[in-house]
């Protein structure tokens, strides 16, 4: 039987940012007109927030309200079992023209308690990255509450954190507890549970154009902090035309498929996938209908939708929740 749901798109949630610059525009072809776009939602629910469909037969409806309509269908089967009618994860696009604030989010149980929100693990693919670019990730040395704070009040917590560059193809994961910070000339694929909790730790004395200041949230980041070394650099394999395992963690796996030519997919229906194009362009063909994406392109297959073929040459994020 022909499914009535078929790969779907999404209107992208564009941000701008005191940190933002044009790449989303140059390097991803999103619709930005302004200088200071710092992030693309690309499928969303938080509230407020929600993604809209962009093509075929249900362009114009949100994706709760296909949710709604087709729970199993879309969501999956183990997927809608776990969470609801609830989508459990956000992907977005980040150009970071300047070094974002440095922050931490809080696990499920902290952001239940004070939010009645999910938590926020996430992860990073680096998608380009300037020369000399870095990231922020955890303390350099176990550090503590005490030695955080006395370098957070001199004005010093930079020098206790951990600086690593960052290139093309690099990928973090950061668990929640880890401080971090997206550094200075860098556009990143960021993967993370259904979340907007952070707590923002230092700014780097930042006005807006106001001259405002934005606010910090140093009392309660101070039990959501992980002070221990964290080790958050992913090595992966890069089989041509296979799933290479990214990340697979309770919240989210992630794969890299490097495709060159075709392949056939099989899904077994529990969860939806996502496929996020970082490089080049490709074909999905199913149930005798063909549609293209290229870089910079987010689709969300049903996980009613099992089978499929990919055409072409790129380098694709392949996510799901195992």
């Amino acid at each position: 039987m022909k499914s009535q749901l078929y790969p779907l798109q999404f209107e992208p949630i564009l941000k701008e940012r005191i940190w933002g610059g044009e790449k989303l525009k140059t390097e991803l072809n999103k619709p930005i007109t302004s200088k200071i776009t710092g992030e693309s939602w690309e499928l969303s629910t938080v509230e407020g927030d929600v993604s809209i469909v962009a093509n075929g037969s249900l362009k114009g409806k949100t994706l709760t309200d296909i949710i709604n309509e087709h729970p199993n269908e879309i969501l999956g089967t183990k997927v809608h079992e776990q969470f609801g009618k609830q989508f459990p994860l956000l992907f977005k696009y980040l150009d970071a023209r300047e070094d974002l604030s440095i922050q931490v989010h809080p696990n499920d149980k902290l952001a239940k308690e004070r939010h009645n929100s999910f938590g926020k693990t996430e992860m990073w693919y680096v998608m380009q990255a300037d020369e000399n670019a870095r990231i922020i990730v955890g303390f350099k040395e176990d550090s503590s509450k005490e030695e955080y704070l006395e370098n957070l009040n001199n004005n010093t917590l930079v020098s206790i954190l951990d600086g690593v560059k960052a290139k093309s193809g690099d990928v973090f994961f950061l668990e929640t507890g880890t401080i971090h910070a997206i550094g200075a000339g860098l556009v990143v694929a960021e993967i993370q549970q259904t979340s907007d909790i952070t707590y923002r730790l230092y700014d780097f004395d930042r006005v807006d154009a106001q001259g405002n200041k934005r606010e910090l949230h140093v009392d309660l980041a101070l039990d959501a902090i992980n002070y221990n070394k964290v080790d958050t650099y992913k090595e992966y394999q890069k089989k041509n035309n296979e799933s290479n395992v990214v990340v697979d963690c309770p919240y989210f796996t992630t794969n890299y498929i490097p495709l060159d030519g075709q392949v056939e997919v099989s899904k077994d229906g529990k969860s939806f996938t996502v496929y996020m194009c970082i490089e080049g362009s490709f074909k999905i063909e199913y149930e005798g209908s063909k549609l293209s994406y290229k870089k910079g392109d987010t689709v969300l297959i049903p996980a009613s939708l099992k089978r499929f073929i990919f055409n072409g040459k790129a380098s694709i994020l392949e996510i799901y929740i195992s």
